[in-house]
């Protein structure tokens, strides 16, 4: 691991996007959970909790194909309240007029990170009659992303300003044909991505193939890659996440395995410790990404017992140095 200080202007950057481009140590982003209404003490409250231990802060689109509160204005309040928003964008809801306009709108507030995901199909979610939209698929919209960052609309028509981005995008490394997903990692990095997210992996070889591909294909020198894991209390989200979740396939042993401990909550959390260290093991791997179904200090208990983030990276445990080196 890269451990030297960055050379790179951090006037002009976020810590996210420094620690993506230096390697300096693993980086950490945590998923904010969607809101259905209420106020800005909702959102300060979860901030006050992640902000502190994290890098950035996705600001998720409609996951799972389910209405909630819009992207672009979580992502501006996450700044406007001191936090260091990713704004998601897929590309199932919206045209590119209207994410065009998102793109440029948020980057008036601040907002610097950005990621493209295709979106789960709207019959993952409540409300099947919606439209599919798709007028771009990923790799187009990291190329808008890219244009709108050098001052141009698609149609060539130019900004007043160049707004300062940081794009990635997000792929699945257990998703078939899984050669084709690495190749896509690379059409997506060749568009202007520099950090690709992983969708959850409950199978270790899946992760270690994809990660591989990507250190072949040159993906990971290119842009800093970052497997999700996600907390759970019990074995029973872990079932909803193998039967609901598009693109998630948890297999039966790891299920089993939760469901026949003693203590659910704590298995579970072993669970993704273990997932972790895994992962930040594996070359090319340049942090984590994390989602939490527990809300119960599980993050920050993890990130402080494996010397990780903002809470841990400067009393890192020595026994635990080696799992995740690269």
């Amino acid at each position: 691991m890269n451990t030297e200080p960055s050379n790179i202007d951090s006037h002009s950057i976020n810590v996210f996007e420094e620690l993506c481009l230096s390697r300096a140590r693993p980086v950490m982003t945590a998923e904010l959970r969607s809101f259905d209404g209420g106020d800005l003490t909702v959102v300060e409250k979860d901030l006050a909790e992640l902000t502190p231990c994290v890098d950035g802060i996705n600001i998720t689109d409609n996951p799972a194909a389910h209405a909630h509160a819009s992207n672009t204005a979580m992502a501006i309040a996450v700044k406007t309240l001191g936090g260091n928003p990713i704004m998601q964008i897929v590309c199932r809801d919206k045209n590119r007029l209207a994410i065009q306009a998102d793109l440029v709108g948020a980057s008036m507030f601040g907002v610097e990170n950005f990621c493209a995901l295709t979106g789960d199909d709207v019959t993952a979610g409540d409300e099947k009659e919606a439209g599919r939209v798709f007028d771009l698929d990923g790799p187009q919209l990291v190329s808008v992303m890219t244009g709108i960052s050098q001052g141009n609309y698609l149609s060539g028509r130019k900004l007043k300003k160049e707004p300062h981005m940081f794009i990635g995008a997000v792929e699945n490394p257990t998703a078939p044909p899984l050669a084709y997903r690495v190749d896509r990692a690379l059409k997506k990095v060749d568009a202007g991505a520099k950090f690709i997210q992983l969708q959850i992996c409950y199978q270790p070889e899946m992760l270690e193939n994809f990660t591989r591909g990507c250190v072949l294909n040159g993906v990971a020198d290119r842009a800093a890659l970052l497997p999700t894991v996600v907390f759970t209390k019990s074995a029973r989200p872990l079932g909803f996440l193998d039967t609901s979740v598009p693109g998630i396939s948890v297999p039966k042993a790891v299920i089993d395995r939760v469901a026949n401990s003693q203590d659910q909550a704590e298995e579970s959390y072993q669970l993704v410790k273990e997932q972790v260290i895994h992962a930040l093991g594996l070359p090319g791997v340049a942090g984590i990404h994390f989602t939490d179904f527990r809300h119960d200090g599980s993050l920050q208990r993890m990130l402080r017992e494996l010397g990780l983030g903002p809470l841990g990276h400067n009393r890192q445990p020595q026994e635990d140095k080696n799992a995740y080196s690269s």
